[in-house]
């Protein structure tokens, strides 16, 4: 899959949270999603983009989720 898919489907996932109240469970709502349904070679190519690339294009709440994920 591409980067650009991945990317994609992130920032949807973290919009669907963003409807979160506290912050935190947004962020934690999102990271849980990313590891109960992504293999993790996609959750690693994610992070690498996003270490790469300082999360540029991704929405505010996927990169909380993913750099704290500590995949």
């Amino acid at each position: 899959m591409s980067t650009e898919n991945l990317i994609k489907m992130a920032n949807q996932i973290a919009q669907y949270f963003a409807s979160e109240p506290d912050r935190q469970q947004a962020v934690l709502g999102v990271r849980n999603h990313l590891k109960m349904y992504w293999t993790p070679g996609m959750r690693k190519e994610l992070l690498a983009w996003q270490t790469e690339h300082h999360g540029a294009d991704m929405h505010p709440l996927a990169q909380e989720a993913v750099s704290g994920a500590g995949w």
